[in-house]
């Protein structure tokens, strides 16, 4: 028999599974609006050309420290109400922002913002909780399809809002559109306990643990930073290739550019109904696939000037990334059901750490060695992961769940 979706929460409908798909693209994509919208922030409020990073960095901090400190708190206090009091603060951070007469104000907000995005983190694991064993893999995979429209969408939408109404509109759009939705979610959300287990401080400590011990979880967090590196490297060298000599395209054109990444967003229910039939292993090694044939495409692509060849690149690449990121957590999960809100704030914060380096070194390798050397190093990230996927191989034999210092639960036994 397959586990049942936890008795203390309803299991979960087709509308509210809407719901949370849409509330994870909108939250997330606070994380993204500043990015090409630096050369006009900056200025604005005060910051100098070297310091302006600051306003990408900073949120980037932010939502690392909120991965491993507040997400965590999923598996110990009540989940509705962790949601709203990290929205509650999402609102103010982005009305903070909106209205930052200086620069230290807005880098104040900026951090705020990442910190309190992680509410889009707490929603996944507490939908899986909701899903019956399944059908798991594509109540997680329809989730995480919304979360990743938001990744895509909110440079495009961020660009073209402050193209028209300046900068600062598109923070207000969003301080609107998150009290709305802090509203829906404090209404329809249903409320999740988690079983009674060890205090904060015990569950942090268990976080270094729990990593350890947990091999499935370092497979699947090492593949997720390693194309996490390759999509940041890519979105983030694109507008460079594009807006060159070579295309000549303005920042309306690469907008509409980033709009086509958004068809990878299908990838996500699929992989989740793959991963359900028990194809974890084969859909892993085509999703890795997948990202370095991208990368050849995307070479190709700058080599022959062809925007279309890049353009099927980025779908390619976005496909793979957001595959391999639902088939990780659809076997994460599967590990313990108490700790999900711990495994889901690990995994993630490896693959933001992959994706922070891929977009740290895009600017530097594209001065270096222009598209060329981007696509070269592109391809080295799922080559990695493929590397090391050839060793999961050779480890067929099931792995002991982890229940030490997590809150207690049966002993099970799961394979990758």
């Amino acid at each position: 028999m397959g586990e049942r979706a936890h008795p203390a929460v309803p299991a979960i409908t087709p509308a509210m599974m809407f719901l949370m798909a849409v509330a994870c693209g909108a939250i997330v994509a606070n994380l993204y609006y500043a990015q090409p919208l630096i050369a006009l922030i900056a200025p604005s409020v005060g910051l100098g050309t070297v310091a302006a990073s600051l306003v990408v960095t900073l949120t980037q901090i932010g939502y690392g420290v909120g991965l491993i400190l507040l997400v965590p708190l999923a598996d110990m206090v009540e989940n509705r109400r962790l949601v709203v009091l990290t929205l509650s603060g999402t609102v103010v951070a982005l009305l903070i922002a909106a209205l930052a007469p200086s620069a230290g104000i807005f880098l104040f907000a900026a951090l705020l913002i990442g910190l309190s995005s992680v509410a889009a983190q707490i929603l996944i694991p507490m939908a899986a909780h909701m899903a019956p064993d399944a059908i798991r893999g594509r109540v997680v995979g329809n989730i995480m399809s919304g979360l990743l429209l938001g990744i895509l969408l909110a440079r495009p939408v961020a660009s073209m809002v402050a193209e028209l109404f300046g900068w600062r509109a598109i923070f207000f759009l969003s301080t609107l559109l998150m009290a709305g939705l802090l509203a829906v979610l404090a209404w329809r959300l249903p409320q999740y306990r988690p079983a009674p287990g060890p205090g904060y401080g015990q569950v942090l400590r268990s976080l270094a643990t729990l990593f350890r011990h947990t091999p499935i979880l370092q497979r699947r967090a090492a593949y997720q930073a390693a194309l996490f590196a390759g999509f940041s490297l890519f979105w983030t060298a694109v507008p460079l290739e594009l807006a060159g000599p070579r295309f000549g395209y303005s920042q309306a054109g690469i907008a509409v550019f980033a709009l086509v990444g958004a068809a990878g967003a299908l990838a996500a229910p699929l992989a989740g109904r793959i991963a359900d039939r028990g194809w974890t292993r084969p859909a892993t090694f085509g999703a890795l696939a997948s990202v370095a044939v991208a990368y050849a495409m995307a070479w190709a692509g700058g080599a022959a000037g062809s925007v279309v060849l890049l353009a099927a690149a980025g779908i390619l690449l976005d496909f793979g990334v957001q595959a391999n990121m639902v088939l990780g957590q659809r076997a994460i999960y599967a590990l313990a059901p108490e700790a999900r809100g711990r495994m889901n704030g690990l995994y993630v914060a490896s693959a933001f750490a992959g994706g922070a380096i891929g977009s740290a070194i895009a600017s530097g390798t594209f001065s270096s060695g222009g598209w060329s050397l981007v696509s070269w190093i592109g391809l080295a990230f799922p080559a990695v992961a493929l590397l090391l996927y050839a060793t999961e191989l050779f480890c067929r034999r099931p792995v002991p769940r982890l229940t030490a210092g997590l809150g207690g639960g049966p002993d099970r036994r799961s394979r990758p």
